[in-house]
């Protein structure tokens, strides 16, 4: 549960920021400080690092004042991207945090559209990073339970911002689970729970359904587990109906753990391999978000939940399989499971006739050489749904990069037994090759696909402190706001 959150209008005074444990004050980019409560101890240990005021653009500074409130300090500039403000306001609040508090004042100190700015990133940001994941350890940390805020009042008790935090913190705490706690199993409860709460309908295509419907590209992957508890997992939510009717449906890659099947993972690699299930989590998050934001529109959430195991079913090089949509794929490597999953997936979203699909999936190493983990990569079926993406990505603070996927690539996936390869042995341009695979099963459908790179980043990304970073349910939420108003 996300902590209590107060907000007041006037700007913090000296009583209460002694009175606090710890505090987090922006300011707007100045040479100057502003006369403003712990000023003086402010003024203090920045003479005895030798910092001139606007350095606190780049790095805050901790300050205990006498009372033992420990105090931060930082500036936002002026033309800063939401980005920028959500790596600023995170650097700052993790001086505090790190102490585990257990109450946390926030104060923005400026004019009003500066502060309105500054009051929505560190409410953001204190939200999401509010409650600890999952967690065996038998000692675990204190929770944030209240969060005070000065010199903004919201209108709607920040509830973009809550409800963004409730989603990233949902997707996350799906994400770090082990493979021995989140099965595809164990996950399908947890969806059928989740849809209870959210007041979503909730349907399932178990294994032996897909098998006597034909999804063979899903089955092949799925067969290899002893458990045989794989499932394709249709979720919808449908808001008030007052903005532009449109349906999107979202798809994500479930594969609970990855053994690289056959093509065995070295044990570098297999190294977690439970988070390849983000994609999943990031459906589940954006659809949370947009349910307690009471977004006007029709989602529909499919996602594709298996593991990848290595056993005498397990599916192997050379076999071919047809999938759902009729289409026959020659296995190359048995470790571009995500893609066969999701053939079969997304031909079952394009059939309900969706104005857009958009699947996540941690898809490809050749996105994570190519990006690093601080973004992630996206491909668009035309020009003007590829703007769409990057204005999701700009407004959001989830950084984007577009590329293309021309059709002269399919050469590669040519097969002689087959009517497409899987993947190529050289693995050259994989995340390009597994975008004209995919394309091959949403038909006319305009489609987002979002390899997501950047779901992992060590030390934390945007807002997020925790390496696990629920990369693309921001970017989802600001996608749909986007379609909302026309953009």
């Amino acid at each position: 549960m996300l902590p209590k959150l107060t907000e007041n209008k006037q700007e913090i005074t000296a009583k209460t920021l002694e009175s606090a444990s710890h505090a987090l004050v922006l300011l707007p980019q100045s040479k100057t400080l502003p006369e403003l409560p712990g000023g003086a101890e402010l003024k203090a240990v920045m003479k005895r690092r030798d910092l001139k005021v606007d350095a606190l653009a780049k790095s805050p500074v901790a300050v205990q004042l006498p009372g033992g409130t420990l105090a931060v300090y930082a500036m936002l500039k002026a033309g800063a991207s939401t980005f920028e403000t959500h790596e600023q306001v995170r650097k700052a609040l993790a001086l505090l945090m790190a102490e585990h508090p257990k109450t946390l004042t926030l104060a923005v100190v400026g004019e009003a559209a500066f502060s309105a700015r500054a009051a929505e990133a560190a409410v953001y940001t204190a939200l999401v990073n509010a409650v600890p994941l999952p967690s065996r350890k038998s000692k675990t940390d204190a929770v944030l339970k209240s969060i005070q805020l000065f010199g903004h009042k919201s209108a709607d008790g920040f509830a973009h911002a809550r409800a963004l935090a409730e989603g990233n913190l949902l997707t996350r705490s799906l994400t770090v689970q082990g493979p021995d706690e989140l099965t595809p199993g164990v996950y399908r409860k947890r969806i059928k729970a989740l849809a209870k709460a959210y007041g979503w309908t909730f349907e399932e295509y178990g294994f032996d359904k897909l098998k006597k419907m034909g999804a063979g590209a899903f089955c092949a992957v799925a067969q290899g587990s002893p458990a045989k508890d794989a499932a394709i997992v249709r979720i919808s939510y449908k808001g008030p109906r007052k903005g532009s009717g449109k349906t999107v449906a979202f798809v994500g890659k479930g594969i609970c753990f990855d053994t690289g099947g056959h093509n065995l993972k070295p044990a570098k690699y297999m190294q977690g391999m439970h988070e390849d299930m983000n994609g999943s989590a990031v459906v589940l998050g954006i659809l949370a978000a947009a349910s307690k934001l009471k977004l006007p529109v029709a989602l529909e959430g499919w996602v594709a939940l298996a593991e990848n195991h290595i056993s005498p079913e397990a599916y192997r090089q050379n076999e071919v399989v047809k999938a759902l949509n009729g289409t026959t794929i020659e296995v190359v490597h048995t470790d571009a499971e995500g893609r066969m999953v999701l053939a079969d997936t997304l031909t079952l979203a394009a059939k309900g006739k969706p104005d857009l699909i958009a699947d996540f999936a941690t898809l490809t190493g050749s996105m994570h050489y190519a990006l690093g983990s601080r973004m992630s990569g996206v491909f668009a079926t035309s020009s003007a749904l590829a703007h769409q993406a990057s204005r999701a990505a700009t407004a959001s603070g989830e950084r984007i990069v577009v590329f293309p996927y021309p059709e002269d690539y399919d050469s590669s996936l040519d097969s002689t037994v087959a009517d497409v390869k899987q993947c190529s042995m050289e693995g050259e341009a994989d995340h390009i090759l597994a975008t004209r695979f995919l394309s091959r099963f949403v038909g006319d459908t305009p489609w987002l696909h979002m390899d997501l790179s950047g779901h992992s980043c060590k030390g934390g990304l945007g807002a997020v402190m925790s390496d696990a970073n629920g990369f693309g349910v921001a970017w989802g939420i600001a996608l749909l706001d986007g379609l909302q108003a026309g953009a």
